[in-house]
């Protein structure tokens, strides 16, 4: 398991957040930043803006993860929230960024972000060279993209499948149609992975997945609750449902995955609402 739930905010995020911000001029920091996210994203601009002394604002969905919300106004972010819908997310920022002058930083779809991403890909390669698999989770494609030209630009044999709840597979669906799929934001809005409710992949996300990588599946929620348990119960490991989507694919779809002696398991999160966790891991067991 690659865990970036270890990362200082809690996942891979702040990577690509870092990147990007550091890109822009001293101009444009100056006049701050603004991203849009339901969370994790939020809290890796937050950490990077602070550590570059930028301003930072992040538009969430009124329905993310309180831990999230908690810990992004924590780190000195202003907050405007609005309904659920990622497309309405990424609107009001756009607005706001016309309105004050802040430099946009999206959550995935973006080059620097990507390449920030693609550093998890590039130590996946470092610590296990000889990896023949690798998963990895699925939202609007940032980290996906990343890890799989990383891991495909490098020469690695290693196969890159994507994983992403059932309630949510637009990057599946997408990917066996040969276009982008967009679902709606009542669908994805009802999987349990709040990190990987995107209503479609970017359109740069696209590109990379059609050229990097192998495959697309999918899991269960009462999969990724099973996941989210084990993980904790026999790793030690503390994943958020959309880190734990992985773990899942592998536990109860490893006919699906191309046949591997060594996987890797990349763990994107562990922001986890405390009382989520309690309640995962003292419920009635899916067959395991």
């Amino acid at each position: 398991m690659k865990a970036e739930s270890l990362q200082p905010i809690g996942s891979f995020k702040l990577r690509g957040a870092y990147n990007k911000i550091a890109s822009f001029t001293g101009e444009e920091r100056g006049r701050g930043v603004i991203s849009y996210s339901s969370g994790n994203h939020a809290q890796g601009v937050a950490y990077a803006a602070r550590a570059m002394g930028v301003k930072a604002v992040i538009v969430m969905p009124h329905n993310a993860p309180k831990i999230k919300v908690d810990s992004t106004a924590a780190l000195g972010a202003e907050i405007v929230f609005v309904g659920p819908a990622s497309a309405e997310r990424m609107k009001k920022a756009e607005e706001l960024a016309q309105q004050h002058g802040y430099a946009i930083v999206p959550p995935y779809n973006d080059e620097f972000i990507i390449a920030g991403q693609g550093t998890v890909g590039l130590e996946v390669l470092e610590d296990c060279a000889d990896a023949d698999l690798v998963l990895v989770p699925v939202g609007g494609g940032g980290l996906i993209s990343g890890v799989a030209a990383a891991i495909k630009l490098s020469g690695a044999p290693a196969k890159v499948i994507g994983v992403e709840p059932e309630l949510a597979n637009d990057a599946q669906q997408s990917f066996r149609a040969g276009q982008i799929v967009q679902l709606s934001a009542e669908r994805v809005s009802s999987t349990l992975a709040d990190g990987l409710r995107t209503q479609s992949v970017g359109a740069l996300n696209f590109e990379h997945i059609r050229k990097f990588v192998d495959d697309v599946v999918t899991v269960t929620e009462d999969e990724i609750r099973a996941a989210v348990r084990r993980m904790v119960v026999e790793s030690r490991i503390v994943a958020e449902p959309s880190g734990a989507v992985t773990f899942a694919a592998w536990l109860f779809h490893r006919d699906a995955l191309p046949a591997s002696k060594k996987t890797v398991a990349i763990v994107s999160g562990g922001n986890i609402e405390p009382q989520l966790l309690a309640h995962i891991l003292t419920e009635e067991r899916v067959a395991e």
